[in-house]
C-alpha cells in the first residue's frame, strides 16, 4: 500500500520517476541483448527491472500497470532462463516497454487509473507470447 504520509499525487509522481528509471534500465538491457545475445547478466537485469516496476505499481495500487508489467515479466521468464531471447522477442519486448512508458504518462493523477482500452496490451502480450514460443521451439 502507498505511504500514507504522502498525498497520492506526490506518491504517483515519485512512482513515475522511479518507473522511468526502471524502464530506461530495461531498455538498456534490451540493447545489450541485441549486441550480445542471451547475455545472462542482461537477462537478469531485465527481469529485475520489470519485477521492481511491477512491485512498485502493485504497492501503489496501479493495477493496470502492475498487471501489464507482471505479464510481460512472466512471458519473458522462460526465454531469460533458457537463454533464447531472439531478435523478434527483443523487438516485441521493446514495443511493450514503449507502450508502458506511454501509459505511465497517462495515469490519472488523482486516481492512478489508466482509462484506456487494454486492447493494445493484449495484442502486444499475445505477439510476445508467440515470439517466445517460437524462440523456445
Amino acid at each position: 500500500m502507498m505511504d500514507s504520509a504522502l498525498p497520492f499525487s506526490e506518491a504517483l509522481e515519485g512512482f513515475r520517476e522511479k518507473a522511468q528509471k526502471r524502464l530506461h534500465r530495461a531498455e538498456d538491457c534490451l540493447q545489450h541483448l541485441e549486441l550480445i545475445e542471451n547475455d545472462p547478466d542482461a537477462c537478469r537485469c531485465l527481469d529485475a527491472a520489470l519485477s521492481d516496476l511491477a512491485h512498485d505499481a502493485q504497492r501503489l495500487g496501479l493495477l493496470e500497470v502492475a498487471h501489464f508489467t507482471t505479464s510481460l515479466q512472466q512471458i519473458l521468464a522462460p526465454c531469460c532462463q533458457g537463454a533464447c531471447l531472439h531478435l523478434d522477442t527483443l523487438r516485441t519486448t521493446a514495443a511493450c516497454l514503449r507502450l508502458l512508458a506511454w501509459q505511465l504518462e497517462l495515469l490519472d493523477a488523482h486516481t492512478g487509473r489508466l482509462d484506456l482500452d487494454a486492447g493494445e496490451q493484449f495484442v502486444l502480450l499475445g505477439e510476445l507470447a508467440r515470439a517466445v514460443r517460437s524462440s523456445l521451439a
